[in-house]
């Protein structure tokens, strides 16, 4: 077996990144419990005060009206109106089709014993919206639609007050209940605690800057979250047949998302890594974001040169990148050999742009190596899969004699009067 945690030996860098990603969170971290207690204390108040503060934003109401729900739409392109409805139906086809793939249990598993699970959707979710430098029109579809699918309650979206008024349209479109100004830490809170505007929910997901982040961090046990997301990442595994005008311009595409976005190629072919370094240099000096996309490179980027194909695969696995293209003579093959990553994107025809936007598969996924442990998020992620148990008497025959047993070993006589009490009653 192999330990994923450890760069494998067998690997040289054509280009090593500048720097790690890993940062000193203590100042974040304080500032954040002090937003979290306040709201938790203080409710609408505080969120107003810090939205002031960090957002220049003086809403006295935090919701969208109706009213303003239906004016966003209006200035909603008619093309980016079709385009936003042609990712929401594709990512509702998948998660119905996901969902699909969920089902309750019924079994008996000895005579009079039955267990099963039922599929319980979460009452209430929150999903944060990220404003950021761009207005990621997709992002209120990942995290809406499958909480629609899977029959949440109630969906409350939670957006930047500065957020582009295509944000509340798309929020609209993909279903969300209850739509709030809110950004920040503050919204996270605001969702997590509940407020005099703001319902207190179950869930909270969706991704979002440090601050965002933290705050699901420190919010979390009362309240579940899907993941803590850091800077995005793509990496491409390839052979000698990759084509490095492709593969550079699927690098800087993600790369353009933030300065601190991960991108890198994994190879068994030094004239591809090359040849790949002067394309990214050769882009950069026409790419419109390259202030970002070129930040990005010259601090995260990274060229890896294998030895083999088994040393690529485990380099790619170390690495559980949270966007993973393969482009290898027999991509399916390769794709069968890969362990750890976020979203896989199997041939050259595969971009993760595809996925970022509008094919159907969620673009919320685990970045800093967590796809080591979990994927990404999906309709299962707004449902509860709870268990329950019913037996007979000829169950308890089965079961109780070994539990008041086990119990007696552990020197737990209320666990051995529990298990004992039904079958003493039955023999009487």
């Amino acid at each position: 077996m192999s330990d994923s945690t450890r760069a494998p030996s067998g690997v040289s860098h054509v280009k090593a990144p500048s720097r790690d990603q890993v940062s000193d969170n203590r100042p974040v971290e304080a500032l954040v419990s002090d937003i979290l207690k306040n709201i938790r204390e203080r409710g609408d108040a505080a969120v107003r005060e810090y939205s002031e503060k960090f957002d220049k934003s003086t809403l006295d109401v935090f919701e969208v009206t109706e009213s303003e729900r239906e004016a966003a739409l209006r200035e909603l392109a008619p093309q980016t109106r079709q385009d936003t409805e042609f990712a929401i139906a594709n990512v509702r086809r998948f998660a119905e089709a996901q969902l699909g793939t969920i089902l309750p249990l019924e079994i008996e598993t000895l005579p009079g014993v039955h267990l099963g699970h039922r599929v319980i959707p979460i009452e209430r979710v929150g999903c944060y919206v990220p404003g950021g430098r761009y207005p990621l029109l997709s992002a209120p579809i990942m995290t809406i639609v499958p909480a629609k699918v899977a029959g949440v309650d109630e969906v409350i979206a939670c957006l930047p007050p500065n957020a582009h008024q295509a944000m509340i349209a798309g929020c609209h479109l993909s279903g969300a209940d209850r739509i709030f100004k809110i950004g920040g830490a503050q919204a996270i809170a605001a969702l997590a605690f509940g407020t005099e505007s703001v319902p207190a929910v179950n869930k909270i997901v969706g991704p979002g800057n440090a601050f965002v982040n933290e705050a699901k961090r420190q919010v979390f046990g009362p309240v579940g979250i899907d993941q803590l997301a850091g800077p995005s990442e793509i990496f491409v595994v390839a052979d000698r047949t990759g084509d490095a005008e492709m593969i550079a311009t699927d690098l800087l595409a993600q790369a353009e998302h933030d300065v601190r976005t991960r991108v890198g190629l994994i190879t068994t072919d030094r004239a591809l890594a090359e040849a790949t370094l002067r394309e990214v240099e050769r882009q950069l000096t026409t790419l419109s974001t390259a202030s970002v996309a070129g930040a990005a490179w010259r601090d995260y980027g990274e060229i890896v040169v294998c030895r083999d194909e088994a040393t690529m695969i485990l380099y790619s696995d170390y690495i559980a990148a949270e966007h993973l293209q393969v482009h290898t003579a027999d991509p399916q093959a390769m794709a069968r050999k890969l362990r750890n990553y976020g979203s896989l994107f199997i041939g050259q025809l595969a971009s993760v742009v595809y996925s970022d936007k509008c094919i159907g598969t969620n673009h919320t996924l685990p970045t800093m190596g967590a796809g080591r442990y979990t994927g990404g998020l999906w309709v299962g992620a707004y449902v509860k899969i709870a268990t329950h148990q019913w037996i007979d008497e000829r169950g308890v025959t089965a079961v109780a004699p070994p539990a008041a047993r086990q119990s007696a070993s552990e020197t737990l006589e209320g666990h051995r009067r529990a298990a004992q009490l039904r079958l003493d009653r039955m023999q009487a």
